[in-house]
């Protein structure tokens, strides 16, 4: 796993439904090993308002995004910095979720990329006696994250990177140092399939 490249995304959106709702910030870390290579971020106008509940949970209001480019711009930017890599998020099918239904509404070709969920891997991994839910917040502390997970895409993403990075030391203690081995322990076939 050492020169396998992960792209670690997180999203902020106006809601839950990738059908209905948009996204208003996207932040990715790419990683080789436990080498960053680069980062990733950018709020997107979602050409809908924001809803207060979601202003106060995560900071983004109608004005910050106001200037912001819009997702048909800041896809194709995405896609080349996750050009080639295994895509990481944590709860994977809300992410990739609004990501497709991006694609999707932008005309744009989802690029089929492997995908590796941190929750499950969490779930496969850490004991419910270490911790006491598998919330991104409750295993950034419980690794000792130096970005706290705040809701906000930047921060989160870091999260999950450094939780990603952790949850590979532990594979690897285990005997596991291949994508085929880890992507068996969230539960997908032990060969990598793109999604």
């Amino acid at each position: 796993m050492d020169d396998e490249v992960f792209v670690v995304v997180d999203l902020e959106t106006t809601g839950l439904s990738p059908e209905t709702d948009r996204i208003t910030e996207i932040a990715a870390v790419r990683l080789r090993g436990t080498d960053v290579l680069g980062e990733f971020a950018t709020l997107v106008a979602p050409g809908v308002p924001v809803p207060a509940f979601i202003t106060a949970l995560t900071g983004i209001s109608d004005a910050m995004v106001a200037d912001a480019p819009p997702l048909r711009d800041v896809l194709p930017a995405f896609r080349d910095f996750a050009r080639d890599a295994v895509l990481v998020a944590h709860n994977a099918p809300f992410d990739i979720g609004f990501l497709r239904a991006a694609c999707a509404g932008c005309g744009e070709p989802w690029p089929h990329l492997v995908v590796v969920d941190t929750l499950a891997l969490a779930r496969a991994l850490v004991s419910r006696g270490e911790v006491s839910d598998y919330k991104l917040a409750t295993l950034a502390r419980a690794f000792e994250a130096p970005a706290p997970s705040t809701h906000r895409a930047v921060a989160d993403a870091r999260a999950t990177a450094h939780i990603l990075r952790a949850l590979i030391a532990r594979l690897r203690r285990a005997g596991v140092h291949d994508l085929s081995g880890l992507l068996q322990c969230t539960g997908h076939p032990s060969e990598p399939e793109a999604v």
